[in-house]
């Protein structure tokens, strides 16, 4: 055997070795790496049409287009408490539950009006407290996202420094008092 063949072989299969856990693992996670999560592809894929369906593409872009799904799980993950984490990933399962047992189907294979619906039905209080707990921190996290996302910085809100602009010849309505 000749030596240089060797040695490529050698290298080729120690790459496949190194590539081969990376490639094993992508199938049905999360999209993103999370650390103390375990979320499915087909749990971030619902989240994100929960978080399009609180902020929907308009004129401009929606929750979903913005990635505040992504965003809100990284948040979770990163920030909140073990015990946060297990309320949200509990609340997330029981969300599922109600969802298949209130129209049958997943939230992803719901039609706009169901989904609309569920989340009216959560927002008045009408779940379990493990799913108004979840989409609690589910909502707080995908406004927060928006808020602080590109769009809404730079095409949305004018963002000016404090102070802002002197108008030193601003007109004055009289005053109503008399």
């Amino acid at each position: 055997m000749n030596r240089r063949t060797a040695v490529k072989g050698l290298l080729v299969f120690t790459g496949g070795l190194v590539l081969l856990p990376s490639c094993l693992t992508r199938e049905g996670k999360a999209f993103i790496p999370l650390k103390h999560l375990e979320v499915s592809a087909e749990e971030e894929k619902m989240l994100g049409e929960i978080v399009e369906t609180l902020i929907p593409t308009t004129d401009t872009a929606g929750a979903k287009q913005l990635g505040l799904h992504k965003f809100t799980l990284k948040m979770v993950d990163d920030l909140h408490s073990p015990e946060d984490q297990k309320t949200f990933m509990d609340g997330m399962e029981a969300f599922q539950k109600m969802t298949k047992k209130q129209t049958g189907n997943s939230f992803v294979e719901c039609s706009p009006q169901e989904r609309q619906e569920l989340i009216a039905a959560i927002n008045s209080g009408k779940a379990s407290k493990e799913v108004i707990d979840f989409y609690q921190i589910l909502k707080k996290h995908t406004v927060t996202g928006y808020l602080n996302s590109e769009l809404v910085m730079t095409k949305l809100r004018i963002y000016e420094l404090v102070p802002s602009r002197y108008i030193a010849y601003y007109p004055v309505k009289a005053s109503t008092k008399n």
